[in-house]
């Protein structure tokens, strides 16, 4: 029953060098998985007001400073680029990283971005056919030596992607919650999904229902992957856990008290119980998601103490 354990870097209010300092640490330190995600403006939405890095070419140098941590995006919004140019995107990142590389996608949500860079942005349900074309074109072109595609988003001619990825069949995850549409073209469709800040319980319900369409789809749930997005706002005291619930209730609004639900809001001697309701809610990877500013010391002491002691139970 081993799980993976990663870290969710936003891009945002970091230099750099800051963040690259800080992908070498979570490399050395033996995490499974880094990631970024894709937005044009901060997270929770400020109005632009936060400086903030580009998904893909921060990827790429994301790729280039780790050596053991598969890295991927959690997840790009299909609206943002072609799904053929994705692919071409994920066949260079997985070579760069010797075959570490995994692709996320997804239908997008941050109205506000699209709309000051001048990306449509049509309603959710456009943007999930959107998605599952782009699913069905990027699988094509990352193991097909050519691929047509004519959809009604998306049109792809004859298009080669060479070379191909160093891995026979480089993952894609789908991530979101929906559960008409989503995550049924996740059962259709992905390698693995990704629900972000969701509690336990919530995850662990979502889940059965993503084993549902597999079962309609007639999929093997087994052969799916699950991975849960968790806030991390682990502090070492209880006033550090009283500062994190004030950063939790300013950043997110009326979202708070969902997004607590889906938070690393503990101590570290408490962290491990936590983590473990969601292995026992069915995810295979568990995911901290870090927005700077975070605590030091509390990052230590996830790294350092919590990861181990999750491993020992998980072997």
């Amino acid at each position: 029953m081993s799980v993976s354990l990663g870290v969710h870097v936003g891009q945002q209010n970091m230099a750099m060098n800051e963040m690259r300092a800080l992908w070498r640490k979570l490399d050395d330190s033996g995490v499974d998985w880094i990631s970024t995600w894709d937005h044009f403006y901060e997270a929770p939405p400020k109005g632009g007001t936060e400086p903030h890095f580009e998904a893909l070419a921060t990827l790429g140098a994301l790729a280039a400073e780790t050596h053991n941590a598969r890295i991927g995006c959690l997840v790009f919004y299909v609206g943002y680029r072609n799904p053929a140019l994705l692919a071409k995107a994920a066949t260079t990142l997985d070579h760069i990283t010797g075959g570490r590389f995994e692709l996320g996608i997804g239908a997008g949500w941050h109205i506000w971005e699209a709309s000051a860079y001048g990306y449509p942005f049509p309603d959710i349900g456009t943007r999930l056919d959107m998605l599952e074309e782009a699913a069905q074109i990027i699988r094509q072109m990352l193991t097909q030596d050519r691929t047509d595609f004519a959809g009604t988003h998306y049109q792809v001619d004859n298009a080669s992607c060479l070379p191909k990825p160093i891995q026979e069949r480089l993952p894609i995850w789908i991530g979101g919650v929906g559960e008409k549409r989503t995550l049924k073209i996740v059962a259709d469709h992905a390698d693995g999904w990704n629900a972000a800040y969701q509690s336990p319980e919530e995850f662990a319900r979502i889940n059965e229902v993503l084993n549902h369409w597999c079962e309609e789809e007639q999929r093997d749930p087994k052969t799916l992957k699950r991975a849960a997005n968790i806030m991390f706002n682990l502090g070492l005291t209880q006033a550090d856990l009283d500062r994190q619930r004030e950063i939790l209730q300013r950043d997110w609004g009326e979202l708070a008290s969902r997004t607590e639900g889906g938070a690393l809001l503990c101590t570290p001697e408490d962290a491990v119980e936590r983590i473990m309701e969601y292995v026992e809610a069915g995810a295979d990877e568990i995911n901290i998601s870090l927005r700077a500013p975070w605590d030091a010391e509390a990052l230590d002491a996830y790294l350092t103490k919590v990861m181990p002691e999750v491993r020992k139970a998980t072997a």
